[in-house]
């Protein structure tokens, strides 16, 4: 078991942070399903802390990506180390993040430390980037598997050194 967690220890996500067939009222309760996920696996130090963050950044823009993406994110102190927390909705449970295109259905918690704020622009704009392909957002739908689904994240940016 030590060297599965070894393994994790550097990715952006694990399986642990990987929420499928998500239900919630609206984005803060994914937003905070995704960060509680993020505090059990200790990559969040102060949940309560965190959260007001990422739902006062939500209120300033929308976070929605066209394709069916919620992309809530934050820079932290409450962040150990930049992760991302990944929600797969129900079907029929898909959640407005603002996007013109309409809910979504793949929610990604980007989450940085406070100080890292070119390596937050970094995840983001690669994120967007793989998720603007719709083979990519696919494959992260029907993969119903939290290793498949780490490993797809954590693949796409892989050259990401963090």
């Amino acid at each position: 078991m030590a060297d599965e967690f070894d393994r994790y220890d550097a990715e952006l996500t694990t399986p642990a942070m990987v929420v499928l067939e998500m239900v919630a009222a609206d984005k803060t309760e994914a937003a905070t399903q995704l960060a509680t996920a993020m505090f059990n696996a200790g990559r969040v130090s102060d949940l309560g802390g965190f959260l007001k963050q990422v739902n006062s950044r939500e209120h300033q823009l929308a976070t929605g990506l066209p394709g069916g993406i919620g992309l809530p994110h934050a820079r932290s102190e409450f962040v150990s180390q930049t992760s991302i927390g990944v929600g797969v909705t129900k079907f029929g449970h898909a959640l407005d993040f603002g996007a013109v295109d309409g809910p979504a259905n793949l929610v990604l918690l980007i989450a940085t430390p406070a100080q890292s704020f070119s390596e937050h622009l970094e995840v983001l704009a690669t994120l967007a980037r793989s998720l603007s392909k719709e083979s990519y957002r696919e494959s992260l739908r029907r993969a119903h598997d939290p290793e498949v689904i780490a490993e797809l994240i954590n693949s796409s940016l892989v050259f990401f050194d963090h």
